[in-house]
């Protein structure tokens, strides 16, 4: 008899016979997988780079992948935000069943995406290159190991925004198994050709962070293929065809109405984090390693809260597409709960063994008591982070994304920027006094949504 099996009908009991309960999990668990083990490739892929055999190398190597992230992310942010409004109008259309106007939403979010963001930002990033990671706060160590590998990875933007839009459109009608199983896939790949040609593996040339950089955008071009080769099959909910694109004003004022206040919560999120990178970013190249060892860390805690939060965008807004908004709150508040044990779990394993995570990513002694302090800071961030990442999720969903942007520009430019320098350059915390400050940040944004959906007023946002 497998002793695992009274936990696992236990389990699917819990899980699988309430029906909103149900219906969370089945579209949160593979995001949750997807981001889960993404996370895990993309922590794989940091600790070849820190532990390369030239220390000083690798520590400008981490620096260096922190330092492109974070225009990288900027872009993304843009992309995501016309990608709410695709999940919240392609989720009403499903809701509706209004089936006819999906695959034109979708083509309006994927051109206007190219058009607007992927195209302009990827040339930007390749053309100022060093002026870019010179503005982030690199040093000059950084900028050259770094130089090349950020050229390349913004080539692999352009199909990386692709892929963003067409998974958040799949989320929308509720399809996530999809984007799960081909990012797992190509990831697994981007992994295996990071350490060939990291290492120089197989005969390969060692290429060290350049190799990670070429795997990395090879990996976003397959994800892309495979993407598209499915939904012009047919092969999914939302599904593609080569008839000519029809411009509607109405589906432009609903991505505008939904994007606008999205794509201004990402810049105030991504223009708060290059601001507190490069408070961060001052400490010196030895801590800012540490730095990005805690923000790789912190992106496996940010999953479940993500995970649940698209179910919550999806449920929701396909509640209010079928007009039953008091569904919609039920399954905003199922995804809380599930979604906030998950990331407490998630939290304790950071708390306890904090020395032993880090350890997996550097041999430095310096960099492992630094960011290993900090990573008890991160585990009491994880139920604020999760609760409002859940909540604003179900609130974009129904098209509300203006109180997000609130809670946003104060939490992170009112309140991480302003106290992390406070606690970094004037008091001297160090890298400890950055983290306090997000912990501060995470739980005024937590207040903000957490009020504004308590009024219910969400329920009543209505799209053309």
């Amino acid at each position: 008899m497998n002793p695992f099996s009274p936990l696992k009908e236990k389990l699917n009991m819990v899980l699988f016979t309430h029906p909103i309960r149900k219906d969370v999990t089945r579209i949160a668990w593979p995001v949750l997988a997807e981001m889960l083990l993404g996370s895990l490739f993309s922590m794989i892929d940091m600790m070849m780079l820190g532990r390369m055999k030239d220390t000083a190398a690798a520590a400008a190597s981490v620096a260096a992948v922190g330092i492109t992230n974070q225009p990288l992310f900027i872009g993304l942010a843009l992309v995501q935000s016309l990608n709410v409004g695709g999940t919240a109008m392609v989720a009403r259309f499903i809701g509706s069943k209004q089936l006819h106007k999906v695959e034109n939403t979708v083509k309006h979010v994927i051109l206007l995406n190219l058009v607007l963001f992927a195209i302009p930002l990827s040339l930007l990033g390749f053309i100022f290159t060093n002026q870019i990671m010179t503005f982030m706060g690199a040093y000059a160590d950084t900028v050259e190991i770094g130089n090349l590998y950020f050229k390349i990875i913004m080539l692999g933007f352009i199909f990386q925004a692709l892929n963003f839009s067409l998974a958040a459109c799949l989320r929308g009608a509720g399809d996530t198994r999809l984007p799960m199983k081909v990012n797992l896939g190509v990831n697994f790949l981007n992994v295996f050709g990071n350490a060939v040609l990291i290492y120089g593996l197989f005969g390969f040339p060692q290429l060290g962070i350049i190799g990670a950089g070429i795997s990395t955008s090879l990996s976003h071009l397959l994800a892309s293929f495979i993407l598209f080769s499915y939904i012009f099959k047919g092969k999914s909910i939302v599904s593609l065809s080569l008839s000519s694109f029809q411009f509607r004003k109405d589906t432009m004022y609903n991505l505008a109405r939904i994007g606008i206040p999205a794509s201004l919560e990402q810049i105030s999120l991504r223009l708060g984090i290059v601001l507190f990178a490069r408070i961060v970013a001052s400490l010196g190249t030895v801590t800012f390693a540490a730095h990005q060892i805690c923000l790789s860390i912190l992106g496996l805690s940010f999953n479940p809260g993500q995970a649940f939060g698209i179910a919550a965008s999806a449920l929701v807004g396909q509640s209010l597409g079928a007009e039953k908004p008091s569904k919609a709150q039920e399954y905003a508040q199922e995804t809380r709960k599930i979604g906030s044990v998950v990331s407490s779990c998630i939290a304790l394993l950071f708390f306890l063994f904090g020395p032993q995570i880090v350890g997996l990513y550097t041999r430095d002694p310096e960099i492992i008591s630094s960011a290993s302090l900090a990573l008890k800071v991160i585990a009491l961030v994880q139920p604020f982070q999760s609760s409002q990442l859940i909540l604003a999720g179900g609130l974009r969903g129904a098209g509300d994304t203006f109180w997000p942007l609130v809670a946003t520009f104060i939490g992170v430019l009112g309140i991480r920027v302003v106290l992390s320098y406070v606690f970094v350059v004037i008091f001297g915390f160090g890298l400890v006094g950055a983290w306090m400050a997000v912990f501060l940040d995470q739980l005024a944004r937590w207040f903000l949504v957490y009020t504004r959906f308590q009024t219910g007023k969400w329920k009543y946002v209505a799209l053309r």
